[in-house]
């Protein structure tokens, strides 16, 4: 009987100890909100903590990210969008237990910003979660929810070494999503590295921009990168 009574207690108490790991981890360490450096200079930065998972140059409409045989995504799939001129993509993960907070790749002022729901009902990132996670490229293989899921677009206005720039930045939800948050509104001046919004547990979130010769990438798939303070071009 004492035997039975002590391996009920230690299971609640396991039970207890969990239970109080998954608070602290969904309601409190979700939340941090880590202070960033933002660099100085005509750089863009990343809009999301999280892993590179996919970097291309591309014109709007050619297949860039193929998830499986016979199924792949353009840059007008991801943005929602009929662009016209050729784009720099660059596609980061955020794993559930990255900093969720969105930050503005560059300095300048909110043009739009479009909800767009999903196709049909958000499909799981696991597949990719996984990919991340072991560094098993390519990462975007099997992840039907980049053309499938639900996401935000934004598009920025600002000035990149001397010339006008548009930039698109696209949170897309995965399938456990409680919200895409968008904390800015069109007309907005916002600075490069404040928050402009944030996806509520695992997610991803892709940058689009015109290709410019002069631009450096400076990320490559498998990176890891910070929101408001890793350079993606410069």
């Amino acid at each position: 009987m004492g035997a039975n009574l002590t391996a009920v207690g230690l299971v609640v108490l396991v039970a207890l100890i969990l239970s109080g790991l998954f608070y602290y981890w969904r309601y409190i360490w979700f939340f941090r909100n880590p202070t960033r450096t933002v660099p100085d200079g005509d750089s863009i930065t990343s809009p999301a903590d999280g892993t590179v998972v996919y970097v291309r140059t591309v014109e709007p409409h050619e297949p860039v990210i193929v998830i499986k045989h016979g199924l792949s995504a353009s840059v007008n799939d991801i943005v929602n969008e009929d662009l016209s001129t050729r784009k720099i993509l660059i596609g980061i993960f955020m794993s559930p237990f990255d900093v969720h907070y969105n930050r503005v790749p560059l300095s300048g002022i909110v043009i739009s910003i479009r909800h767009y729901p999903g196709k049909m009902e958000n499909v799981c990132m696991l597949a990719m979660h996984l990919r991340t996670l072991f560094h098993r490229g390519p990462y975007s293989k099997d992840s039907l929810h980049i053309l499938q899921n639900e996401r935000t677009v934004t598009r920025l206005e600002g000035r990149y070494r001397d010339r006008l720039l548009s930039c698109y930045v696209i949170q897309i939800a995965a399938k456990s999503v409680r919200g895409i948050d968008s904390y800015v509104a069109g007309g907005q001046h916002v600075r490069k590295g404040s928050i402009f919004g944030m996806i509520r547990i695992g997610s991803q979130v892709d940058i689009v921009v015109p290709y410019q010769k002069e631009m450096k990438i400076m990320v490559r798939p498998g990176d890891k990168v910070r929101a408001g303070e890793t350079v993606l071009i410069e």
